[in-house]
């Protein structure tokens, strides 16, 4: 078998969780014997190719064009949904003028004047850019999906969501863990000294730092604690008067790290106690399930899907209530670590998992 995965234009500049899903996926494919290649290109000769799989619905603008490809070229099209919408955050913490608008508009048009600003602003402005202003950013969506053979969401709750919001009939979907590399998050060696020894016990946030994320609120709820927070990921470009607020009431507890390492991060998660990501919306957040593969309680809100994954493991909290998230951190600071939530993740959310249940997506469709 041989795939092409296809996505947004920007993929490796702007790099998420949607470019690890892919790269990993790829990677544990192949491993199972699928020949994989990665094409941005909008019309890319597909005639040695069994099927084309789309990631990222939320970017319609790039992947329609690659839809309206694949469809002329008589291709199958499996997506990769990773989809939520982030209205919650943008009526309620976006800040400025902008939150006041989302207020008046409905969640479809607040992601059409997201998508023509940022594609403005990043001078990419291709024939995908404008269809949409014909099309409008749900019309896009709505012909993308109409158009999948199968859906691969990363939970069934995310299915629901996208069932729901396109009134979806018959459709073929198959659950996608995300998941770990369980090659990189294992416990060997847990004991020995690292690094980051000197933060043991601490409380770390493995996460772009941007508002989405709500990392001000964290860093305010922690404020005046004797917990040491560890901030873990790159500062957004695009929301710097909010990355500057968080500098500026980041007490003395407060680590910044940047971007570090895959192992790293793991050595990190080692001498941590809790792992903390009280975003806005998470399908369900890598970061959370690497550090709950090794021994970190983990603080998430049930924004999104991460309940499906964590179900009552975690420790839950709200992400715009500091007393919340600080109570929440509190009691998974207290309490100690449940060994049934490292196997469930060990069992459920690994990438060869990943790779398993993709490749019966595909002979869902093939053999059709």
């Amino acid at each position: 078998m041989k795939v092409l995965f296809q996505s947004r234009t920007n993929l490796f500049d702007a790099p998420g969780g949607d470019m690890v899903q892919m790269i990993k996926t790829k990677e544990f494919l192949e491993k199972q014997g699928i020949q994989v290649d990665i094409s941005l290109e909008f019309e890319p000769d597909l005639k040695e190719y069994d099927l084309v799989h789309l990631f990222n619905l939320m970017e319609p603008q790039d992947i329609y064009r690659q839809m309206i490809n694949a469809k002329k070229q008589n291709k199958k099209i499996a997506l990769s949904t990773i989809y939520g919408l982030y209205t919650e955050f943008e009526r309620k913490a976006r800040g400025g003028l902008f939150q006041k608008i989302a207020n008046l508009l409905s969640p479809y048009q607040i992601g059409y004047i997201k998508v023509i600003i940022k594609h403005f602003f990043e001078k990419r402005f291709h024939k995908g850019v404008v269809k949409m202003l014909f099309k409008g950013y749900y019309g896009m969506m709505k012909e993308i999906v109409n158009n999948t053979s199968v859906f691969l969401p990363n939970s069934v709750s995310e299915m629901n969501r996208v069932a729901d919001e396109f009134k979806l009939k018959n459709y073929n979907f198959v659950s996608i863990p995300n998941a770990i590399d369980q090659s990189v998050f294992t416990e060997n060696e847990t004991n020995k000294e690292n690094k980051y020894s000197k933060y043991k016990d601490c409380i770390v946030c493995a996460a772009r730092i941007e508002g989405r994320k709500s990392t001000l609120n964290l860093v305010r709820a922690l404020k005046g604690t004797n917990h040491t927070l560890v901030l873990v990921g790159k500062e957004s470009q695009n929301q710097k008067k909010y990355v500057e607020q968080v500098h500026k009431e980041a007490g003395e507890n407060v680590v910044f790290l940047g971007a570090i390492p895959h192992d790293d991060l793991r050595d990190l998660y080692k001498v941590a106690k809790v792992h903390a990501l009280v975003s806005w919306m998470e399908t369900p957040g890598l970061s959370s399930l690497e550090a709950a593969a090794m021994g970190c309680n983990i603080v998430v809100t049930k924004k999104g899907d991460t309940y499906d994954y964590f179900e009552d493991y975690a420790f839950y909290c709200e992400p715009d209530d500091i007393n919340s998230i600080k109570i929440a951190i509190e009691k998974a600071f207290a309490s100690p670590f449940n060994p049934e939530l490292k196997e469930k993740i060990l069992k459920n959310y690994i990438w060869e998992k990943t790779a398993e249940e993709t490749i019966r997506g595909y002979k869902k469709i093939l053999q059709s």
